[in-house]
């Protein structure tokens, strides 16, 4: 007797395909076996085959770009592989299913029974099946699919190895297996790396997740991952520096050195729960790299006057500047050109980024009780000659540092702060009295580091301005040289490399003086240009004008920084605001005020004053009483140095009552001089004088 054939060729016969054609399959072979052959068989795809069977059935073929995520968790994983079918959608009473099998009953019986809904047939092909269970279920079989539709060229998986000193890798069967997240983390990397990225953000989302690199300051994407290949990812990163990949929960800090095309780089991994994930960010460094001052591109200005700072043999020297502004890069370039064999050069840092050869280097173990300030202690017994602290960021280290650079140190340092003469009012808020600042202090640097303009797709700018530029343009007073365009090279941003905006405040004399009298930033702004400090304005736009960069790319990294500074004043006589409740003594002020040229107005209590100078703070000089109604000049003084654009404004307590006492709290609260009422008209005039004087 001939044996029944099966089913799915029966299927094909009766849709005409092949005539002719005879194909031995017997009966009770299984659908996964049968499938292939008849599809060879008969010359036709497995998707056609698919289509075939569900015409046949009146059934619809299987899209499973349509499937709904959420409807595999209708049936367990097991029972999904055991019958060969995969969930495309729940309703409230239906759960639809991919199947090459429709004629089998006890599989929509299982399927009904554990979803508590009744079994609707789609048809598919047992391959395309598999492929989607694999790639909901089985994240290493995903990653693998990602892996060939990416360009890893030739990325595998020994292409980033451990650096032998981090000690060898254990390898589990399970890691094993994973070759291909292994692959996928190796191309991350050095896709990063071969960009030029600083940092590598992997971070998770609602339906999946992404790589981004930043490069030459800005973020940029790189491509997408499912949540299943991102979290095997991460957990690969872990193991390379470190971590413990089970501790999901708690943020992470680790490390790990690599080699990649024979080159080493330093990776400080960070992890931080995120979204029901992680996420995780690689900072890289490149510790081959031997970078000099002389290979920073420092102005020339600039860097003469950071090399006159460095000739000090003790005070302190401090770098200012947001995170990844190049701060680090700097001092380390000047510690280079420091070693020269014949002075001790020690350091404290968190964490040690670089590691500098003839130069001791002590990392911050806070675990283990060492901290910056007691690193800094235990440095000092130590005969160092220079000192570079990595950070300033408490009262402990700021007074350990001074401590050090009055007894013959040289200490370098980075504190953060907007620029170059806010690194005083920063030492200021973490403790030091102004008289040690004024005392040890010997200059600021403070950093920004902007896009250089791509050299193979840069355009020269000629003809009519865009907007933007047309509006930067009359703000600034110059023209742009170039115009960014963007090319492959530069990943169509138009800018490739990066240039360090700095601006070097030389701490001479007469800015000393003006910290030891605790003048407002204004002030000290004044008084360190005067001493021949370039604002970062002014060495960004001459950057523009070399072509360098553009106006679009100055004012994105100097934001209000750059904003045009305002006109000269015109030469006209000083002006002063006299506040007094007493309208004989304003008239008094007023005459001699304006007999020794001044231009006068006046307020009648605290809160008129107040009001006039938040209407025009441009006044030379404010003479202030002490007792008036509504509000008395002592919450008035408290308001000008705590304002913005009154902190450097003159003030001359003017008052017919007080004490030495009230004297001497008056010029603690920021008052430049006091004198009584009693005082003759000459005395007064000679100390208006030389408030105006010690302003300058």
């Amino acid at each position: 007797m001939t044996r029944p054939p099966h089913w799915l060729v029966r299927v094909v016969e009766r849709a005409g395909i092949a005539p002719g054609v005879s194909v031995e399959v017997p009966a009770d072979t299984a659908i996964r076996d049968a499938w292939p052959v008849v599809s060879r068989a008969f010359g036709i795809s497995e998707d056609e085959l698919a289509r075939r069977v569900a015409d046949y059935y009146r059934l619809q073929a299987a899209d499973f770009r349509l499937a709904d995520p959420n409807a595999a968790l209708a049936l367990p994983e097991a029972m999904s592989r055991k019958y060969h079918v995969f969930p495309m959608l729940q309703e409230d009473r239906q759960l639809v299913v991919a199947t090459c099998d429709p004629t089998d009953v006890e599989m929509e019986r299982a399927v009904g029974f554990s979803s508590g809904r009744t079994a609707v047939f789609q048809v598919a092909s047992p391959s395309a099946i598999q492929e989607a269970l694999d790639g909901r279920f089985s994240p290493s079989r995903q990653v693998e699919s990602l892996l060939g539709s990416l360009d890893d060229g030739e990325v595998g998986a020994d292409a980033v190895s451990l650096v032998e000193e981090m000690g060898p890798e254990e390898v589990s069967e399970s890691d094993a297996d994973a070759t291909p997240v292994i692959r996928l983390t190796n191309l991350i990397i050095s896709d990063g790396i071969a960009q030029g990225a600083s940092d590598i953000h992997i971070e998770p989302g609602r339906n999946g997740g992404a790589v981004r690199y930043r490069v030459d300051g800005v973020l940029r994407k790189h491509m997408d991952l499912p949540m299943s290949a991102l979290n095997r990812v991460i957990s690969r990163i872990k193991i390379l520096s470190k971590l413990d990949i089970a501790d999901r929960l708690r943020p992470q800090d680790g490390k790990a050195r690599v080699r990649i095309r024979s080159l080493h780089y330093d990776l400080r991994v960070s992890t931080l729960p995120a979204a029901g994930s992680e996420k995780c960010v690689i900072r890289v460094l490149d510790s081959s790299a031997g970078l000099t001052l002389d290979d920073l591109d420092l102005p020339k200005v600039e860097l003469d006057r950071l090399r006159g700072l460095l000739t000090h043999r003790d005070g302190i020297v401090v770098i200012t500047g947001p995170t990844g502004s190049g701060k680090t890069t700097t001092l380390y370039g000047a510690l280079r050109e420091m070693a020269d064999g014949q002075i001790n050069i020690m350091t404290v840092e968190d964490p040690i980024e670089y590691d500098l050869p003839a130069i001791t280097q002590t990392q911050v173990e806070t675990r283990q009780g060492v901290t910056f300030g007691s690193a800094l202690r235990a440095i000092l017994r130590q005969d160092p000659d220079v000192i570079l602290v990595g950070e300033i960021r408490d009262r402990e280290t700021a007074e350990v540092a001074a401590q050090a650079a009055m007894t013959g140190h040289l200490v370098l340092a980075t504190v953060h702060a907007n620029d170059a003469v806010a690194a005083v009012a920063r030492l200021a808020d973490m403790g030091l009295p102004f008289g040690t600042i004024a005392q040890t202090l010997r200059g600021a640097l403070a950093q920004r580091l902007m896009r250089r303009v791509c050299s193979a797709c840069a355009e020269s700018v000629r003809g009519q301005l865009t907007p933007e530029e047309q509006r930067l343009t009359e703000r600034h007073g110059m023209e742009p040289v170039v115009r960014a365009v963007g090319c492959q090279e530069c990943g169509f941003t138009g800018y490739r490399g990066r240039l360090p905006v700095v601006e070097v405040m030389a701490a001479g004399p007469r800015f000393q003086a003006a910290v030891e009298q605790r003048k407002g930033h204004a002030t000290l702004s004044r008084v360190a240009e005067q001493g021949g400090m370039r604002t970062m304005h002014e060495v960004a736009l001459e950057h523009v004008s070399a072509g360098k960069t553009t106006l679009v790319e100055a004012e994105r990294v100097l934001g209000q920084a750059l904003e045009e500074e305002p006109e000269e004043k015109s030469e006209g006589p000083p002006r002063a605001l006299v506040v007094d409740d007493d309208a004989d003594a304003r008239l008094l002020s007023r005459s001699l005020l304006e007999r020794d040229g001044f231009e006068v107005d006046e307020a009648v209590d605290g809160l008129e004053a107040l009001d006039v100078l938040k209407r025009d703070p441009s006044y030379s000089l404010v003479i202030l009483d002490l007792e008036m109604p509504g509000m008395e000049g002592r919450e008035v003084l408290t308001h000008i140095r705590g304002s913005v654009t009154t902190a450097a404004l003159p003030v001359l307590i003017h008052t017919g009552t007080g004490t030495d006492e009230d004297e001497a709290a008056l010029l603690d609260a920021g008052a430049d001089d006091y004198v009584t009422k009693a005082t003759d008209s000459t005395r007064l005039m000679a100390r208006v004088r030389a408030v105006l004087r010690r302003a300058v």
